[in-house]
């Protein structure tokens, strides 16, 4: 998958895209039809980078609501022929669980476009699970023959559909339809539910990689069969030695750190890095320059699972190095660095800004420093990321940062941040958010009253309601 195109953080689009906050409050100020515009936008074309991870669904739907949006452009989406061409999640997954939260607050025709599109469309398995939650037994029930249909009555077809019974997100309408008293339906899914089942056992049985009786060397070849088959079997292996390595075998794992075959040095790299061995810090060293790119990405994540003081220590001569090895060390001092370390936790930051721009995977790490040491001076910085990162998740580290090192937090950010897109972004809007401001009252108590809202969004919410609120 491409990644989306992110329009300017300045624009409608823009906001909308990141998930902001003040996305939802210039769409209620825009005219209507463009809001709509960027809000379809937005959700047929999904602007995540990750959308394992951020969260925009509900943001959507509350904007739906508060614009009184159709679907009708959703249900083009839904029933557009290349449906049935491009069958990834990442088309329609985002349109469908907007769709899920639009149901929960009573949109019967959300609900209907679900339903519809869980018996004739590509990705009905995750209409199917929004449906779970929110549809009713008969609803459900009505589901079992059209979703049935798409496996045949052949061994391939039973196969799949064990598979699909097996791997359900929710099983719900999976055992609704195992007691249905037709043969078709109840008998076919409780022999899916055994097949699968079986399967699962079967898996348990033939486990693969290593076992009781293992040498050391017998771990090392099976890291470097992983590297020879491409799958990266280091870190398992590192907790291999832990369990089949004694005292007697250390020269051996240090040779093997030192020059051995790339699999068995990455292992052996994690495990002296686990036992906090004296010479690892100089193994790691050396092999963050090795030529060899899996060693030296081997290192240095071996460096960061660290912990200790020689760690620390060791970052702070690593920390001006303009490699990763540099860059993995200042994240440590973020992470684990007392306030003498704060200048070289804030030029790490400005440097990862200025040459990787606001979205650099670094940036997360550091950001989380600047607020834990409390970094006064960072706030502009911080403020820069706020604004211009495509990932909600990173602009929600930065509104903790900006908590804890902005004094202007809880008149600024934390006002719009009640609308963000992230639960936990919310969550700190609701305990840093200035409730002299008559928008944060009313924000508050509309929190605290919708049943969608996370729990813990909701107790934040709590603390701060009281009689010193201004009445809305």
């Amino acid at each position: 998958m491409f990644d989306p195109f992110i329009a300017p953080s300045g624009t409608l689009l823009g906001l909308l895209q990141r998930g902001r906050g003040d996305g939802t409050l210039h769409a209620l100020a825009a005219p209507r039809p463009e809001a709509l515009a960027a809000l379809n936008h937005c959700v047929l074309s999904d602007p995540r980078h990750d959308w394992q991870v951020e969260n925009r669904s509900l943001y959507y739907a509350r904007l739906y609501l508060d614009l009184d949006g159709g679907i009708e452009e959703i249900e083009r989406h839904l029933c557009d022929p290349e449906d049935r061409i491009d069958t990834g999640e990442a088309r329609t997954g985002l349109a469908l669980a907007v769709l899920g939260h639009l149901a929960s607050y009573g949109r019967d025709d959300a609900l209907a476009l679900l339903r519809r599109y869980a018996a004739t469309g590509a990705n009905w398995a995750w209409a199917l699970d929004e449906l779970a939650l929110r549809d009713d037994d008969t609803g459900l029930r009505a589901l079992a023959v059209p979703v049935l249909g798409r496996f045949p009555a052949t061994p391939e077809g039973a196969a799949a559909l064990a598979a699909a019974v097996r791997d359900a997100y929710e099983p719900r309408p999976w055992r609704l339809w195992a007691d249905d008293p037709r043969d078709e339906v109840g008998a076919r899914i409780r022999a899916a539910s055994e097949q699968g089942s079986f399967d699962r056992w079967q898996r348990q049985m033939r486990p693969g990689g290593p076992r009781p009786g293992w040498s050391v060397q017998a771990v090392f070849d099976w890291a470097q069969q992983g590297v020879e088959r491409g799958s990266s079997l280091h870190v398992p292996a590192a907790r291999c030695l832990g369990a089949v390595a004694g005292p007697e075998d250390r020269p051996t794992i240090i040779a093997a750190a030192r020059s051995g075959p790339e699999g068995a040095r990455c292992a052996a790299l994690h495990y002296l890095a686990e036992a906090r061995d004296p010479d690892v810090l100089d193994l790691i060293e050396s092999a963050a320059t090795d030529s060899s790119h899996g060693v030296a990405d081997a290192a240095v994540a071996a460096f960061e699972r660290m912990c200790g003081d020689a760690a620390v220590e060791r970052a702070r001569r690593w920390a001006r190095r303009p490699d990763a090895l540099g860059a993995s060390a200042a994240g440590v001092l973020a992470c684990r660095g007392g306030a003498q370390d704060a200048p070289l936790v804030l030029a790490a930051l400005r440097e990862a800004v200025r040459g990787e721009g606001p979205d650099a995977p670094r940036l997360w790490t550091l950001v989380d420093g600047t607020g834990r040491l409390g970094i006064a001076c960072a706030a502009p910085v911080l403020r820069h990321i706020y604004r211009e990162t495509s990932s909600s998740q990173l602009r929600g580290r930065a509104a903790r940062a900006l908590a804890a090192t902005d004094p202007s937090f809880a008149t600024g950010f934390a006002v719009e941040c009640l609308w963000d897109c992230e639960e936990t972004t919310r969550e700190v809007a609701a305990l840093h958010a200035e409730t002299g401001d008559i928008r944060v009252a009313e924000r508050l108590r509309r929190l605290a009253a919708d049943p969608a809202e996370e729990a813990e969004v909701q107790t934040a919410v709590r603390s701060r309601i009281g009689p010193d609120i201004p009445s809305v």
